[in-house]
């Protein structure tokens, strides 16, 4: 559960996660990430080679953070629910503004 991460795990995915809604990319993020599912490890590692390339994207110790995360069991159900609870978040925010002052 997400309550089992590290701060450091805890702030990571929660960035990946902000960046993902930002971009509105959630619909396609779930589904790769529940395609990828027996991939998890392989993924984590991967990470791991690919390090130097990602510096441009995060810092190596969030980098590192976000690899170790990866290779838990339970990483890709705890990224989708944080995925999709700043989605929902996302959404009222805008009907909140849509429906303008009461």
């Amino acid at each position: 559960t997400e309550g089992d991460l590290t701060p450091q795990q805890q702030a990571v995915v929660h960035a990946v996660a902000r960046e993902v809604v930002r971009r509105q990319l959630t619909v396609p993020s779930v589904a790769l990430l529940e395609m990828s599912r027996p991939l998890n490890y392989i993924g984590a590692q991967a990470l791991h080679v690919f390090g130097p390339a990602l510096s441009v994207l995060m810092t190596s110790d969030d980098h590192e953070t976000f690899a170790n995360f990866l290779e838990r069991r339970d990483s890709l159900e705890i990224l989708t629910a944080v995925i999709e609870d700043l989605e929902k978040q996302a959404t009222l925010q805008e009907q909140k503004q849509a429906e303008g002052p009461k």
